[in-house]
């Protein structure tokens, strides 16, 4: 690895040069630039000049948990509406503006936060910032536009309340956070997303978006000097902060309770979990390695050689680590008949209890570390996806040397972090078990929250 600092018309680069390896392709190596334009803007980038293609993501603190009461699923809204028009377009002039230039542009809203993507041919890059600028810094919010936004909207959560799959995630995170942003839905509600003005769609943009709040990442047929300017052009007119907010801590406080929502359907959706680790927990790795064993290494996992595999008792089933900003969750999930489902609870049960309870060998170690380590440069399939990985791990402050340490940080894994953590935090007593449908041999110990 290779480090150093120059100066290039006016711009900060820090250059770090780390290898990864692609299966059955020589290693190549990936150079990640720190470019601060002349305004301040600052941004990771990887240039790849394979093809003419420049793709940018950018990603704030501020997402659906910041909607005010009342006005749940705002967020969600705006990021609907940022390409439906802005400037002198309107939003057929706009997305015109888009295909006739083959530019792709899109903004999403998670729970913690609101991001933008940007993907354009080399040669219309130009036209591309200069509508990502107006889009995030004039946006129109046309009458026709927002009242067409909003029944699309309005249509998708009529429909999510009759899906098992949307239905088993409300309820969990309804029953386990009905005091915290983390217990609505994102979307909003009918009534919320109903009563949203253009007034609170522009306060949104004005108080919530700024780019020194921003951490962003680009990646593609760009060099560093063209991309800061790029930078001042896109970014420079933002204010410099977002309105200052405050989110306390999540509580699980449904741990241990069984949910079922009665639903008509042949099938069961089963959605499980307590408390996890966060992201800058120094035992995350293991965390992460455990998991895997458990139930993320697909095809090899405990929960699916005993559930699916062995039994037949499951379509799917796996488990996951989710740390948010503002909690940290050990989930999983499961589909299966429902005249499965009580034996299924009953091993997904039995499987996290032998998982702390016995340790894994080293082999297993050895498997999932190797698995691990060695999917990871699949991630890096695109220069979207490339973008997307520089943004995550400054998101979740990493260092930007992560990439080339992160296989060290997995290696480090011992058998003893492994078995401390699965004690530590595993807890089949603990979960939180909800189920949609018809299930047999579950009794609930708590009715559903509304979510």
């Amino acid at each position: 690895m290779t480090a150093y600092t120059r100066i290039l018309a006016g711009l900060t680069v820090l250059t770090i040069s780390v290898l990864v390896f692609a299966v059955a392709t020589p290693a190549r190596a990936i150079e990640i630039q720190r470019v601060v334009s002349p305004g301040g803007v600052e941004a990771w980038l990887v240039e790849d000049h394979t093809l003419p293609i420049v793709a940018l993501r950018f990603s704030m603190i501020g997402g659906a948990a910041t909607d005010p009461a009342g006005k749940e699923g705002l967020a969600n809204m705006v990021s609907g509406l940022l390409d439906e028009g802005a400037g002198d377009l309107d939003s057929q002039s706009f997305r015109r503006q888009l295909e006739d230039n083959s530019i792709s542009l899109s903004f999403s809203a998670s729970q913690d936060s609101f991001s933008g993507s940007l993907r354009s041919l080399k040669r219309n890059q130009d036209k591309a910032f200069d509508l990502f600028h107006l889009a995030l810094t004039e946006p129109r919010f046309d009458d026709e536009a927002v009242e067409r936004i909003r029944a699309q909207i309005l249509t998708g959560i009529a429909r999510s309340k009759n899906d098992p799959s949307s239905i088993a995630r409300r309820t969990f995170w309804a029953s386990n956070f009905p005091d915290h942003p983390y217990g609505r839905r994102s979307g909003g509600e009918a009534e919320s997303v109903g009563a949203i003005t253009k007034t609170d769609l522009t306060t949104f943009v004005n108080r919530r978006i700024a780019r020194g709040d921003m951490v962003i990442g680009v990646a593609g047929d760009i060099s560093a000097a063209e991309l800061a300017p790029l930078l001042d052009t896109t970014f420079g007119d933002l204010p410099e902060r977002a309105e200052a907010f405050s989110i306390g801590t999540a509580t699980p406080a449904a741990l241990g309770e069984i949910i079922v929502v009665d639903q008509d359907v042949p099938q069961s959706t089963v959605v499980f979990g307590h408390r996890g680790l966060p992201r800058d927990d120094p035992d995350f790795y293991a965390a992460t390695v455990l998991n895997h064993v458990l139930g993320g290494g697909s095809f090899t996992s405990r929960l699916y050689q005993e559930v699916r595999e062995k039994r037949g008792l499951a379509y799917s089933v796996f488990s996951y680590l989710q740390p948010l900003d503002h909690a940290a969750l050990w989930l999983g999930g499961a589909a299966t008949e429902n005249s499965a489902v009580g034996q299924s609870i009953d091993v997904i049960r039995s499987e996290w209890a032998r998982m702390r309870d016995i340790p894994i060998t080293q082999e297993q170690l050895d498997a999932a570390r190797d698995n691990i380590t060695g999917s990871f440069a699949l991630r890096f399939s695109n220069t979207g996806a490339i973008a997307g990985m520089l943004v995550a791990i400054q998101r979740q402050d990493l260092g930007i040397n992560y990439i080339d340490e992160r296989s060290k940080f997995f290696e480090a894994v011992t058998l003893e972090d492994i078995n401390r953590i699965a004690k530590k935090f595993l807890d089949p007593d603990a979960l939180t078990i909800v189920v949609v449908g018809k299930p047999e041999g579950v009794k609930p110990t708590k009715k559903p929250d509304a979510g």
